[in-house]
């Protein structure tokens, strides 16, 4: 087999030297996420958060602080809570919905350090129709396969109960649709889900438009499959978010304080 072409790589990220390092590499993640998120206009009042795993205490997550805008969180922001619902570091409450979502889903999957839920505008008008998205596009293929609906929405997910049937309906998957509800993404890193929630809010709108236009032709499953291969792996996840991390850190960087 032929070695890959180093023109066309880009480097892996050195590992990080220690447990605290780990740590703070993955709360400038979520941070910045929560930063790229507001320019995506995922913000809408008190609804959204991302959790990343703390890489000590696999039982922990990090998560935003219920109330604060997206916009204005920094790192020193975020709260540490445990699957009990404790909050270990921090002083502002966690959004109820946040802790029954995510606590569930990182104890189904320990594969998982982070998942991304908002209330995105083309999420929620998607997440109405009940579907998956079709492979329409290249973009949308990273999906293909890979994400599944969830059709039991009863409300406000307050109960742990309800985080647990989402897990369950998750499977292995990366990602899911939450009938009238909006979209959830997971990651084996940060930056992985975070791109997976922009991407598949992406997927959703240009489905929208597609089908509004027309009738769209969606790709092949042999074609679709195969691209998937190539597009939706988190490797590729983990640099398009690093492509926005770049403009983050020199347009807004007090994200890191």
């Amino acid at each position: 087999m032929n070695a890959p072409d180093r023109r066309f790589l880009l480097e892996e990220p050195a590992p990080r030297a220690s447990i605290e390092e780990e740590r703070l590499y993955r709360k400038q993640r979520l941070a910045a996420t929560f930063r790229l998120f507001a320019r995506h206009g995922y913000d809408h009042g008190l609804a959204g958060h991302v959790t990343a795993r703390d890489p000590e205490h696999p039982d922990r997550f990090w998560v935003n602080p219920f109330g604060k805008h997206f916009s204005r969180i920094r790192v020193s922001d975020l709260l540490l809570v445990d699957h009990e619902g404790n909050i270990l570091v921090g002083d502002r409450p966690v959004n109820r919905a946040a802790f029954a979502i995510h606590s569930a889903l990182h104890a189904a999957r320990p594969d998982v350090i982070a998942a991304a839920h908002t209330h995105s505008t083309y999420g929620k008008a998607w997440s109405s129709l009940g579907r998956l998205l079709d492979p329409l596009t290249q973009d949308a293929c990273a999906f293909y396969g890979d994400h599944v609906l969830f059709d039991d929405y009863t409300g406000v997910v307050w109960d742990k109960s309800e985080g647990e049937r989402i897990a369950a309906a998750l499977g292995g998957k990366k990602a899911a649709i939450l009938r009238n509800h909006g979209l959830l993404t997971t990651g084996p890193s940060v930056e992985a889900a975070a791109w997976w929630f922009i991407s598949m809010d992406n997927a959703a709108h240009a489905q929208l438009l597609a089908e509004a236009a027309g009738l769209p032709r969606p790709l092949t499953h042999e074609v679709a499959s195969h691209t998937a291969g190539q597009v939706g792996g988190h490797r590729s996840a983990a640099l398009g978010f690093h492509s926005l991390w770049e403009i983050l850190i020199e347009e807004e960087a007090d994200f890191l304080e």
